[in-house]
């Protein structure tokens, strides 16, 4: 402090002052992606996650980013009520390109465990669909509630594997389970909700 009373600083003090802020601001860790599903039911805003699923995630947004998804749609939706032969219930949305023919032109990836990547099925995680480990590519579903049955040592796939999260919708929930409520006929929408497009806002 000098005669005036104020505080002094070495001289350069300031200088340092400021590299040292600029530099914990650069170690912050960037925000998520994100992109919107936009559907004729409305919009959903989902985060992307490719620092903890960074295959999944990564091709989850390359696809987007391309295109893939311009007029695709949401076809099916699993609630308590219509999985009657299934003792392991779930509750869903899957939407993508639906035909075998369009899904098969596009690689499959390998598969990431949630206990690889921490990301549970919780509600409104976003994950990949898929058949065998390892054969996920452009369908994904939502998660209407927790859903821990999806995660790794979950017993809704004989396999044990669970399917893969890579992000969680942050907007829009309401969207999805006004599309989950929709008429089916055995898990398949009676009228597909169509996918405008999915693109990148972050």
């Amino acid at each position: 402090m000098n005669s005036s009373g104020n505080i002094s600083w070495p001289e350069g003090a300031g200088i340092s002052i400021l590299l040292l802020l600029s530099g914990l601001i650069a170690c912050r860790a960037p925000e998520p992606p994100r992109v919107v599903i936009e559907t004729g039911r409305g919009d959903i805003t989902v985060e992307v996650y490719p620092r903890k699923a960074p295959i999944t995630a990564s091709n989850f947004l390359s696809l987007a980013d391309s295109g893939v998804y311009h007029c695709a749609c949401i076809y099916r939706v699993v609630r308590p009520g219509n999985q009657p032969l299934n003792p392991v219930r779930i509750e869903v949305i899957q939407g993508g390109l639906y035909h075998d023919s369009l899904v098969s032109a596009f690689p499959s990836i390998e598969h990431e465990t949630t206990e690889m990547t921490g990301i549970r099925h919780t509600d409104g995680v976003i994950s990949m669909a898929r058949n065998e480990p390892g054969t996920a590519s452009t369908e994904f579903f939502i998660c209407i509630g927790d859903q821990p049955e999806l995660d790794f040592g979950g017993a809704r796939n004989p396999d044990g594997q669970g399917f893969a999260a890579f992000g969680k919708v942050v907007l829009g929930m309401d969207v999805v389970r006004a599309i989950q409520a929709l008429p089916d006929s055995g898990q398949m929408l009676v009228r597909p909700v169509g996918i405008r497009q999915i693109r990148r806002i972050r």
